[in-house]
């Protein structure tokens, strides 16, 4: 038999391991912090210009629209699914307002939005009611989803394109205008940031979506409406890629068939790596918005030190599998350690 010494000795290392993984897990938002420091002052170093006031902006609108759609799919991913369909929202709602400007070039930018928004909140009751009610996992939703609207936005488009002459100049201030040399995109990024992440720890709602998350079958033994809950997440998540894509084009100020090929992949990338768990239940959506601006810094600090783009997806690759086995781990150290201090609570 062991003595109570012993065992003693054996569990002290067990809750330190368990203290440093919550440690990790709450801060890794200061990680990504951490990095980005690391990232720019690098390449700062290689080269001063770096960080220029041109390159700093041009480092913040790169981010902004990432960080837009990662704000929506940080709330899908929170319940336990996913959201591929982004882009190809962001490519049909950008057209949509084109083609809206190409028509009627005095509409006011309230109604440009407005149709922006509709359009993908649309999509989003689309993928949520077939997530919910039939019961198809959101990967292939989504994925299915991600091909239809990209279809119907191949088909409305063809070979048209809507360029900067075409829109009004007030709609393109949006995306080269600058506050105290801040970018208009990348204050309504923050902005959009604040507000989300406030409503995420503050609403009944949010607690719901990380209850979902966490534990479907216990959100619903607790009341929690989870099939409205998982639509509304949808909902949002469409909307707010259908805002990004009213930007995209103030930003890119043109606009084809293949507008936001590519997005939904950086964007979840962005998520992973911002500590938003693959699995659901925790995360932030200020830490996605950082996971964003850190990927967008890898990215223009590799041209900088004139390293091919393909590096860039290959280190962006391996950043989502160290992520995601990075909060596997801290998951399985955490857990142990939380039930442990809810026995010793009851």
């Amino acid at each position: 038999m062991t003595t109570l010494a012993e065992e003693q000795k054996v569990a002290r290392p067990r809750a330190s391991s368990h203290h440093v993984a919550e440690l990790l897990f709450r801060f890794r938002e200061l990680g990504i912090v951490l990095a980005l420091v690391i990232v720019v002052g690098a390449t700062t170093i290689d080269n001063h210009l770096f960080l220029s006031a041109t390159s700093v902006q041009q480092l913040l609108s790169g981010a902004a629209i990432v960080a837009l759609l990662a704000i929506g799919e940080t709330i899908v991913v929170v319940t336990r699914n996913v959201d591929l369909s982004i882009g190809s929202v962001l490519g049909i709602s950008a057209y949509a307002v084109g083609v809206l400007y190409t028509h009627h070039p005095h509409v006011p930018l309230v109604v440009v939005f407005l149709l922006a928004l509709g359009i993908g909140a649309t999509c989003g009751v689309v993928n949520g009611l077939i997530v919910t009610v039939a019961r198809v996992p959101s990967l292939v939703v989504t994925l299915g989803t991600l091909y239809i609207i990209r279809g119907i936005d191949g088909a409305w488009a063809g070979g048209n394109q809507v360029n900067a002459s075409m829109l009004p100049g007030s709609f393109n201030k949006i995306g080269y205008g600058t506050i105290l040399g801040v970018p208009y995109i990348a204050i309504i990024a923050i902005g959009a940031v604040a507000i989300a992440t406030y409503a995420m720890r503050s609403f009944r709602t949010a607690r719901d979506f990380y209850a979902i998350g966490s534990d479907p079958a216990a959100a619903r033994l607790a009341g929690i409406p989870v099939g409205s809950r998982v639509v509304l997440a949808f909902v949002l998540s469409g909307a707010i890629a259908g805002l990004a894509g009213a930007v995209w084009l103030s930003y890119y100020a043109s606009v084809d068939a293949i507008a936001g090929v590519g997005y939904e992949f950086q964007v979840i990338t962005a998520v992973v790596i911002g500590g938003v768990a693959i699995f659901g239940g925790s995360g932030s959506v200020l830490g996605a918005a950082l996971g964003a601006l850190l990927l967008n810094a890898i990215n223009s600090a590799l041209v900088v030190v004139n390293v091919s783009s393909f590096w860039s997806q290959a280190l962006a690759g391996a950043l989502l599998v160290g992520a995601i086995s990075f909060d596997r781990l801290v998951a399985v150290r955490v857990a142990p350690a939380l039930r442990s201090r809810r026995r010793a609570r009851v």
